[in-house]
């Protein structure tokens, strides 16, 4: 499941034959000159909004910590995504400063879970974020998805886990969905699915690497004064080209 930043991004992804997609706010973020966590709770879900009405295929959206500590704002958040096009979000046990403690993140994913199964379902993805953040304790990442599945979750998330003993360890210990990130280590495709991971997303990652690609180009102009891009993009052109034509 690639995280497009933009809706020309999503419309090439769809066009791969991708069948489901997931906003970044990482990437996002960068689309708009910023760091990761420096998006407002309005842009992201209009965001996803635009993301999920751009393509014919299930998008969720990368809501951060749902842009509220208090289990009730986000509740509010969750409805007001569920307003929109997508078809699923997220939400991290991280506050953009620490870790939430465990019972209260749970409380916070049960308010999500209630919002996100009202109406027209949103399938709800909860992230413990331990790992991306100095706590690598499996045991305790693997409490907090079970508490989290028990609170409502559809999905369950820890990024940062790319061994493959330990997503044996947490696939296993678990009865929902599980989605892994893909960073560096982590086992492929085909491994992962006879682990048991049930989704891959790729976070931030396609975004930089295409600002890396823009980076290079343009430094060959800025420095050698030549255009050695041209041959790199025909293909890309004319790929962007089919599937916005669709």
């Amino acid at each position: 499941m690639p995280n497009p930043w933009d809706a020309g991004a999503a419309k090439v992804f769809a066009s791969l034959g991708f069948q489901a997609l997931a906003t970044t706010s990482s990437g996002f973020a960068a689309t708009l000159g910023r760091l990761d966590g420096h998006v407002t709770r309005d842009e992201a879900i209009a965001h996803g909004h635009a993301i999920a009405s751009a393509v014919d295929v299930p998008v969720s959206a990368d809501l951060e910590n749902c842009f509220s500590h208090d289990p009730s704002g986000v509740a509010d958040t969750i409805t007001r995504a569920a307003a929109t096009a997508l078809a699923g979000c997220s939400i991290e046990d991280f506050s953009g400063e620490e870790i939430y403690d465990a019972g209260f993140a749970t409380e916070r994913v049960a308010a999500a879970a209630e919002a996100a199964h009202r109406g027209d379902p949103l399938v709800l993805t909860a992230r413990a974020e331990g790992y991306l953040h100095g706590h690598r304790d499996l045991a305790g990442t693997i409490a907090r998805l079970q508490a989290y599945q028990e609170a409502g979750a559809d999905v369950l998330f820890a990024p940062g886990v790319v061994d493959a003993g330990e997503l044996r360890s947490l696939v296993s210990s678990v009865d929902r969905p599980v989605n892994v990130l893909a960073l560096p280590g982590v086992p492929d495709v085909a491994e992962l699915a006879a682990i048991g991971v049930k989704r891959i997303s790729v976070g931030g990652a396609l975004a930089y690497f295409a600002l890396g690609a823009a980076a290079d180009a343009a430094r060959d102009l800025l420095e050698r004064g030549t255009f050695s891009y041209f041959d790199r993009m025909a293909p890309a052109r004319n790929l962007a080209r089919e599937a916005f034509a669709v």
